[in-house]
Order: structure tokens, then sequence, then C-alpha cells
């Protein structure tokens, strides 16, 4: 494997009608994400009423999707129209890196989002003293210098091992599973530390949302008030949603048995949540939230007024 990799995937779209569709959905659905998370980043850095910690994580969110997307999306259209459906091994070595420190990221940002929202919830007399700006900045270096450590932990024991001549990568992108199939040695090694992680930073991290949101749910069932009720759930609804559509498809890649059916299944669900699912992310937290409809409504009105004078 030393020049180039080939993705199967790519190259059995010959059609070019499904050229034609999947390079034009691909394309929409990356303008959604660059724009929507784009979007989210900017109301939150220049909107002071969510200058809170809740959105300050969702600004780091949006962040590592748009990052995420673009480290596989582009190379994906390319592959769709260039001749040989090819991506040299520096830059199959480079998503690889990326691909994994983004996608960990996330993991430990998303449990990051619920402690935030179970504290926001069952001891909101405390809430600004506990999440402070020093601690809100920590949990989020916490979150992406674990993303880093996975990736130059696991990536480097990836590329490292000896691969097969015809470098056919079936999948959609350069990931750990995809590329462990193509070594020409015995990679139990390489399966445990696989399972290894995502144990760690897919399982664990699930368990402590799942509790989180337990708790959460005792606390306010303890409301007597209808209406805060309803604002409390309002406020973590988002935030299931999203956990629900990013774990539900990355442990379908990570944790799926060994046969050729999961595997196929597995590529689909890489392409979910590569293309898709970075999409909803703001979609999600936009069309739920009326802080942030506020914040784009007011940032527009600016920009508007702006112009004008």
């Amino acid at each position: 494997m030393t020049a180039t990799v080939i993705s199967s995937f790519w190259a059995s779209l010959t059609s070019h009608i499904w050229r034609r569709y999947f390079s034009g959905s691909f394309f929409f659905f990356y303008f959604l994400t660059v724009a929507g998370n784009m979007v989210i980043v900017l109301v939150s850095l220049k909107d002071p009423k969510l200058h809170i910690p809740m959105y300050f994580f969702l600004s780091n969110l949006s962040l590592v999707d748009l990052c995420f997307t673009s480290s596989c999306v582009p190379q994906m259209l390319i592959n769709f129209w260039g001749p040989e459906k090819t991506i040299s091994y520096i830059g199959c070595a480079i998503q690889l890196y990326v691909f994994l420190w983004l996608g960990a990221t996330e993991c430990v940002l998303l449990v990051v989002m619920s402690v935030d929202r179970y504290v926001a919830v069952c001891y909101p007399l405390q809430y600004t003293m506990i999440m402070h700006p020093k601690l809100c900045l920590q949990l989020a270096i916490l979150a992406w210098g674990t993303g880093l450590a996975q990736s130059l932990i696991q990536s480097p024991a990836t590329l490292q091992l000896p691969f097969c001549s015809h470098r056919m990568v079936d999948d959609v992108v350069c990931e750990v599973p995809a590329l462990i199939q193509l070594s020409s040695t015995d990679t139990t090694y390489n399966e445990i530390q696989m399972s290894t992680a995502s144990v760690i930073l897919l399982v664990v991290p699930l368990i402590i949302i799942l509790s989180s949101y337990g708790a959460i749910a005792k606390a306010v069932l303890r409301i007597k008030s209808t209406v805060g009720q309803k604002k409390a759930f309002g406020t973590c609804t988002s935030h299931l949603l999203v956990v629900s559509v990013f774990y539900g498809t990355v442990t379908g890649v990570y944790l799926q048995p060994k046969n050729h059916y999961a595997h196929e299944w597995g590529k689909f669900l890489t392409l979910f949540y590569t293309v898709v699912t970075p999409t909803l992310n703001p979609l999600i937290y936009t069309l739920r939230n009326k802080e942030v409809k506020g914040a784009l409504i007011r940032l527009g009105r600016r920009t508007w007024d702006s112009q004008n004078n």
C-alpha cells in the first residue's frame, strides 16, 4: 500500500444516473452542513444571550461536525467523477487521523453536553456556579484532547499493518474497520484495540448519557408545574435526538458482528453519519430551540440594519 488506495465502493458506481444522483445529494447535504453549522457557531459567538455553557458546547459540536464532514465528503465528490476512484496513501492516512480525532471528540462532547443538562435541570440554583467558564473551557479541551489522543494511538497501529497488493478499500472512507480488512497478516491486536476503544468511547459515554437523562427525568417528574416540566424536557429533547442519531449509526459500524450483511450495512451507516448526521444536528437545534431561532432573527435584523445604514 504505497501509492494509492482504490475504493471498490465508488468504482462500483458506474452508472451515470447514479453518479449524478449521489453527487447531487451529497453536495446538497454538504452545503447544508457547512451553512447550518457555521450559522450556529456565528450566532453563539455574536449573540450575548447565548453566552452560556449550553451554547458554548453546542458551538463546539457544530465546529466538530463542520470539520468532520469536510474531512471526507469533498473526497467522496471527487471519487464520483474521477476516472480512477482513488485516494493517495498520504490522503488516506490524513483522513484516518482526522476522522478518528473528530469522531472520538464528538463522542466525548455529547457526554459533556448531557452532564451540562443534568446540572441545569437538577441543580438550577447552583448551575452558574458549577458550570463556570473555566470549567466549560476545561471540558471542551478534554473532549478535543481525548479525541486527538485516540487518533494518535489507533491510527499509527492501523497504518503500520502490511496491506494486500490490490489495495481495495471496500468502504466510503478510510476508517479502521475497512483498513484492517486489507491486511495480509494477523490483525487480532488491532481488532482488540478497536473493540477496547469502542467500549471506552461508545459504550461508556452512552451509559453516562442515559444515566444523566434518567436522573433528569426523575427531577422533572417532581416538578409540579406542567409548564415547568415542558420547559425542562424541551431543553433536553434536542440533545437526545442528536445522541440517538449519532450513537445509533456509529455503534452499528464499530460494534457490528463480522459477516457480509453487517459489513454492507456498515457501509450505509458510515455514509449516514458522515454525510447526513452533521446536517441534521443544526436543523434539530435550530428548529426546536426558541433561543437559537431568536438569535438568528436578531442577527438577521442587525445585518439588515447595518447594510441599510
